[in-house]
C-alpha cells in the first residue's frame, strides 16, 4: 500500500468504471490498483496503459487480491447480486454503483455519518443522488408527505447498463426518496432525451409538504446545495424553490466534471462523485486505524 493511500479495485471497465478510475487517480487517499471485467475491452486496455493491474476474470480477480481494500462494482444490478457475497467473503469494503441495494443506501451529505460500520454501500441511483438531498432538506423543515422526481438525461449518456436497469432505477430511487429523503410516499420517473446537442442532466423535484414555511425551505435548500457542491461542483439550482400553497417545486441541473465522460453526462458524474466522496471518507477511517 502506498503511504497514506488505500488501494482500490473497480469491477466493470465501461464508462462508469473508467470515469471512476480517472477520479480515483486524482484522489488524496485512494490509489487506483486493479480494473477487472469479463471480456477484453477498451476500458481494460486504457487501465493497462496507465500501469494498473487488469483481468478478465471478473469479480474473482479482485476478490483474490489481498492488497485491494475498497472495491467499486460498476456492473449491473443482476451481476452485483452475484458479486456481493464473493466480495464479502473476501473481506472487501464494497461501493455498489448499481441499483441492486444489497447494502444500505448512502447519500454522502445526508446519511453517511449515520451508517456506522458497513461493508456494502449502495449509491442508490444517479437520480437519487441528485434529488434525495433536496427532498431531505425540505423534509427537515417542512415535513414532506409526497415527493415525485423526474430525472431527464441525455440519451447519449445512457449506456446499456442504465437502459437495462430502468425498472430498478425507478424502484430504487423511490425507496431512497422515502428511506433517506424522508418523504412519506414517493415516485420516480426517468426520461432519456435524444436532443442534439445533448442536454445536461435536469431533475425536477415536486413535493407536497405539511408545513410550507417558504423562508425555512429556501434556506434549507441553499444550505444543502452548498454541501453537495463540495463533491459535485457542477450541481446547481436551475429553479430555486417555488412554494405554492403546500406544493414545493425545485429544478436542479448537473454538469459533469469532464474527467473522462462528456460534461453533459452529469447523471453518471454525480453518482461517481458521490461514490468517490464515500470512498475518501472510508479510506480516512482505514488510514487512521
Amino acid at each position: 500500500m502506498a503511504e497514506g493511500k488505500i488501494k482500490v479495485g473497480i469491477i466493470g471497465p465501461g464508462n462508469i468504471g473508467t470515469d471512476l478510475m480517472y477520479k480515483v487517480m486524482k484522489s488524496k487517499h485512494l490509489q487506483m490498483d486493479f480494473m477487472t471485467g469479463i471480456v477484453e475491452s477498451e476500458g481494460l486496455a486504457r487501465a493497462r496503459e496507465f500501469g494498473f493491474k487488469t483481468s478478465t476474470d471478473g469479480v474473482q480477480a479482485v476478490a483474490d487480491d489481498p492488497e485491494v481494500q475498497i472495491v467499486f462494482d460498476a456492473t449491473m444490478a443482476s451481476a452485483h447480486l452475484i458479486n456481493a457475497p464473493i466480495l464479502k467473503a473476501a473481506g472487501k469494503t464494497v461501493i455498489d454503483m448499481t441499483p441492486a441495494a444489497v447494502g444500505p443506501y448512502v447519500v454522502p451529505c445526508v446519511n453517511l455519518e449515520k451508517l456506522g460500520d458497513v461493508d456494502n454501500y449502495n449509491m442508490v441511483t444517479c437520480g437519487g443522488q441528485a434529488t434525495i438531498p433536496i427532498v431531505n432538506a425540505i423534509n427537515e423543515v417542512a415535513d414532506v408527505e409526497y415527493a415525485e422526481i423526474v430525472a431527464s438525461i441525455s440519451s447519449k449518456s445512457a449506456g446499456p447498463g442504465t437502459r437495462a436497469n430502468i425498472d430498478e432505477f425507478t424502484q430504487t430511487t423511490k425507496k431512497g426518496l422515502e428511506t433517506v429523503g424522508g418523504a412519506d410516499k414517493a415516485r420516480a420517473v426517468i426520461i432519456l432525451n435524444p436532443a442534439e446537442p445533448p442536454v445536461m442532466m435536469c431533475n425536477t423535484i415536486y413535493t407536497i409538504v405539511k408545513n410550507p414555511d417558504e423562508k425555512a425551505i429556501k434556506e434549507a435548500v441553499e444550505k444543502r446545495l452548498a454541501e453537495i457542491q463540495q463533491y459535485v461542483p457542477g450541481y446547481q439550482l436551475r429553479v430555486p424553490p417555488l412554494v405554492d400553497g403546500n406544493k414545493v417545486t425545485v429544478i436542479i441541473q448537473v454538469e459533469g466534471a469532464g474527467d473522462f465522460l462528456p460534461k453533459y453526462s452529469g447523471n453518471l458524474d454525480i453518482i461517481n462523485s458521490a461514490a468517490i466522496s464515500v470512498a475518501e471518507k472510508l479510506a480516512e477511517k482505514m488510514l487512521s486505524k
